[in-house]
């Protein structure tokens, strides 16, 4: 069985107040060959930089251990007998929540120390078939995990929180305890309540940013909140370069205008096409919003028109650097990483025609570019925030 709904995979986060680096590790990787999508959520001891490396390394290990399908007691055995003991308390430490995604849609979770995970089922908390796992070999035996396995259904959301998201506030009058896990459950099956359809991005953002204000926005440990939303994709065509064969420029144009999606055009000749074959009127705007390229244009029916390799060039600059905390500008380079952001199955349609008429000697080395830049931008949306992409060439 094949699954049917896009996931949505973002984690955000905020340091131990004075320190430059989490004590928190979020992992995520798309197995393609497989169809299978495995988080972790590692929380080590501490703050700084010896809790990030036992973080990163429990992390690490729980997400190559995971991909080769190995026993969840097997997994737990050997992270917790790896990891280096603290000199001064005789542990060694760092908890994990891991969420691994099979190809035909079943969810399995393996947890260690970490608050319980969240599921929510639309606005309504879900409580999955928890068992216990008890470790019985090794320094760590005797130790307790739990582990649960269910599928999730279309709008269902798992919501990983580290320690510093339960215990934001304790010790203060509202929340003695901390905001505990129970109640952040509330408080995000709230926020899901007025906007069905919120983000990964926008939910874990609005859950660490109300931790941190319980901890009076000193975060009194590192705050780490990921989440994996079941959903729809929300769909964006890029198009850029004219078709090889001039015949096929109706085909593109009736692409564009049949897209179940937000459209991008990407270059004065592709937007020219796409223009004559549906009769609509270009109008360009005259403000530079980015001094390093040509202002965007508009057209009706089109959510973006933009110069193309330039642009395409910038996009690929800006993503290598993007990450949850970069503010984006308002160029269309921007817009574009900005659109591609919100959107999850992201289609390139890539033209191959040498304009001959230009009779420059460059053009050839143009449309090389073109497909390299592509191709660079497919590999970094893929790999590293885990977007569904094609790219097809005309």
């Amino acid at each position: 069985m094949e699954r049917d709904f896009f996931i949505e995979v973002n984690s955000q986060q905020r340091n131990h107040q004075g320190e430059r680096i989490s004590g928190d590790v979020f992992l995520s990787v798309n197995v393609r060959e497989e169809n299978r999508i495995i988080t972790v959520l590692s929380d080590g001891m501490g703050h700084g930089v010896k809790a990030n490396i036992l973080a990163t390394l429990t992390s690490t290990m729980a997400l190559n251990f995971t991909r080769e399908h190995k026993e969840p007691d097997r997994i737990a055995e050997i992270i917790m007998n790896t990891l280096p003991v603290c000199s001064v308390r005789k542990i060694s430490y760092a908890t994990f929540s891991i969420v691994d995604i099979e190809t035909d849609g079943r969810a399995n979770i393996l947890e260690y120390d970490n608050p319980k995970c969240i599921v929510l089922r639309g606005n309504q908390p879900f409580e999955p078939d928890w068992k216990d796992v008890i470790l019985d070999k090794g320094r760590n035996a005797g130790k307790k995990l739990r582990k649960c396995s269910f599928y999730p259904a279309k709008e269902d959301r798992i919501i990983l929180l580290s320690d510093g998201v339960a215990q934001s506030g304790m010790g203060s009058n509202e929340w003695p305890l901390g905001w505990e896990r129970d109640t952040v459950q509330q408080y995000a099956a709230s926020l899901v309540s007025n906007e069905a359809s919120i983000s990964a991005h926008a939910l874990a953002g609005k859950i660490v940013t109300m931790a941190y204000k319980y901890d009076n926005y000193e975060a009194k440990d590192d705050i780490s909140c990921a989440i994996l939303y079941f959903r729809e994709p929300r769909k964006l065509l890029i198009c850029s370069g004219p078709p090889y064969d001039e015949e096929k420029d109706k085909e593109l144009a009736a692409r564009v205008t049949g897209y179940n999606g937000k459209v991008i055009l990407c270059g004065g000749t592709t937007a020219d096409i796409v223009a004559r074959e549906l009769n609509r009127k270009i109008v360009d705007e005259l403000i530079f919003e980015d001094p390093d390229l040509p202002p965007e244009s508009f057209m009706e029916g089109i959510d973006l028109v933009t110069e193309g390799i330039l642009t395409l060039q910038k996009v690929n600059e800006l993503l290598k650097g993007y990450n949850n905390s970069v503010k984006l500008g308002k160029g269309p380079a921007d817009k574009i990483v900005k659109m591609i952001m919100e959107s999850d199955e992201i289609n390139f349609i890539v033209g191959t025609r040498i304009n001959v008429a230009h009779q420059d000697p460059t053009l050839p080395v143009d449309l090389e570019i073109r497909r390299t830049v592509v191709k660079r931008i497919a590999r970094i949306l893929e790999d590293k925030w885990l977007k569904l992409i094609s790219v097809e060439y005309i």
